[in-house]
């Protein structure tokens, strides 16, 4: 069993936080400003201004309201990639 989570744990990627906050900025789109996308998954606007920038490792809870308020999967919010 010890050697399956060593093995496991060799294979993950460490999360790139910029990458996950152009996504985020991604899904906000252009007409949408950071204030209301804020308000929409319950963070402050200067939270999401840290997170679009890279700048804050983003909580699961906070990931979880993005992933159900937009229908994108955690997997494509974390890596950039669905699976089909």
């Amino acid at each position: 069993m010890k050697q399956s989570r060593e093995i496991s744990r060799k294979k993950t990627k460490p999360i790139d936080w910029v990458a996950v906050g152009r996504r985020i900025r991604e899904l906000r789109g252009f007409y949408v400003t950071q204030e209301e996308f804020a308000k929409r998954i319950g963070v402050s606007q200067s939270h999401l201004s840290s997170m679009e920038h890279g700048e804050a490792e983003i909580g699961a809870e906070i990931l979880l309201a993005v992933s159900r308020e937009f229908g994108k999967s955690l997997e494509w919010l974390l890596t950039g990639e669905d699976r089909d």
